[in-house]
């Protein structure tokens, strides 16, 4: 059985909760004073841990004056604490041979850092310090903004970060999660400091944040690290306060509804580029449905590899395309798939028409038999492989949290994969097919 996550109050007994996982492997979930969350899945044998500090907030999340403010805080808590330096955090894991990073999302924000088991106790101190201390001082915002728009000047000049932005954009139209998540140069340029000020200071809360950890960790060990580390941080930890309720699940935002465009949208941006590139696609399945699993073979079957369709029909037989694949993505009330080339700007509506075609007679006939087995083989690799490492782990631990409300084995995903039908990928086809459909061209067009 997968382990339930539910939202419960510190000292409830589901609070404290425990389950197995895969080649001993043993999750724990414990919920804090204050709401604070810690899951840890301890993998025997492993010397390496990776820890990672979440807090629900992406930037869908900004508001009119905020935008960018999201991942203008990725930045900046590496930019000193009250206990710390710039220096002393970057030292601090050079020092160790670490790695620390993080990542800003849509729907979420993540702050991490892989070490030796032995050095997680400062991994977890340093971490827990950026988030609860950091100074966000008026010198050191203007030169990371100054970093930031140049980090968005070199997304801006390549074409494939420019058509997947682009697609987002016009697909989620003015919803909130149609915005770059990087903001774009006029906000990065407008945001005050002020206003980032008040995004962490309402954001950054004992409630909303997630501590997962995986890899040679111990639990209860890490709940007492956490708890000093924020208390040291001056976060109230005596408040017997519920955890923030994760994003309400929906069936599916609809075109016309959200902000969402009614029909497809077309559009044009001019680079001048030697290639083109192409994405068309639609509004998807939301991160919990339970199609997710049936939606991951229906992208192996079209776009996941070299056995695809699109890489065959596409590159192999025609030799139109050096890359070409299919993706989606999910999130709390929505999502997108599409389906993209990079080409020649002469042939742009050929290998359209193509991949349009893969995608329709995909929801006209059923798979065969032969490619249904090849695409949950795919996926069951890609899976178990995929798990190999601390920091996927600690990413799942997180995502299930924040996300999913469940934890799965590797063994009940790959249950699930494998329930998928050829009638399901038919079904769930039709039903993409017959939504609005956007295309965005990237290259030497007019715009």
């Amino acid at each position: 059985m997968p382990l339930d996550l539910p939202l419960v109050r510190p000292g409830h007994p589901d609070a404290e909760q425990a389950a197995g996982q895969d080649g001993d492997a043993h999750v724990r979930r414990s919920v804090l004073p204050g709401g604070v969350r810690v899951l840890t899945e301890h993998m025997p044998g492993l010397r390496s841990a990776t820890v990672g500090a979440w807090v629900g907030v992406g930037s869908r999340d900004e508001e009119s004056g905020h935008f960018g403010s999201t991942h203008f805080l990725e930045h900046l808590l590496f930019k000193g604490t009250a206990r710390r330096s710039a220096m002393d955090i970057a030292e601090a894991f050079d020092a160790v041979g670490g790695e620390a990073n993080a990542a800003t999302g849509k729907e979420h924000t993540c702050y991490y850092a892989r070490v030796l088991d032995t050095d997680l106790p400062m991994a977890v101190d340093v971490i827990t310090d950026m988030v609860t201390s950091a100074r966000l001082e008026a010198d050191e915002l203007e030169t990371e903004r100054g970093v930031i728009l140049e980090e968005l000047a070199m997304n801006d000049d390549d074409p494939s970060d420019v058509v997947h932005e682009q697609f987002a954009s016009v697909v989620l139209g003015e919803h909130p999660l149609g915005r770059p998540i990087g903001g774009t140069p006029d906000t990065i340029r407008a945001v005050p400091r002020d206003a980032v000020w008040e995004h962490y200071r309402w954001h950054y809360q004992p409630s909303s944040l997630v501590v997962s950890a995986a890899g040679g960790v111990d639990h209860d060990a890490l709940c007492a690290q956490v708890a000093e580390a924020l208390a040291a941080g001056g976060w109230d930890l005596a408040a017997q306060a519920e955890p923030r309720g994760r994003r309400a699940p929906a069936a599916g935002i609809v075109a016309g509804a959200e902000g969402l465009p009614a029909s497809g949208v077309e559009r044009s941006v001019r680079r001048p580029t030697e290639q083109a590139n192409v994405i068309v696609g639609c509004t998807s399945l939301t991160a919990t449905d339970d199609r997710r699993f049936t939606l991951s073979v229906l992208n192996a079957v079209l776009g996941g590899g070299m056995s695809s369709r699109l890489f065959q029909e596409v590159r192999e037989k025609r030799g139109l395309a050096y890359s070409t694949y299919s993706f989606a993505s999910g999130h709390s009330d929505t999502g997108v798939f599409g389906l993209y080339a990079g080409c020649t700007p002469g042939k742009v509506d050929e290998v359209v028409a193509l991949m349009v075609a893969e995608w329709e007679r995909l929801a006209a006939e059923p798979i065969s038999p032969a490619e249904l087995a090849r695409s949950v083989g795919q996926l069951s690799g890609g899976l178990v492989l995929g798990m190999e490492d601390s920091g996927s782990r600690m990413s799942r631990l997180g995502k299930a949290e924040l996300v999913h409300g469940e934890l799965l084995s590797i063994d009940e995903s790959l249950e699930r994969v494998r329930a998928v039908t050829v009638a399901d990928v038919q079904e769930l086809a039709a039903e993409l097919a017959s939504r609005p459909r956007s295309i965005v061209r990237v290259g030497p067009f007019g715009d």
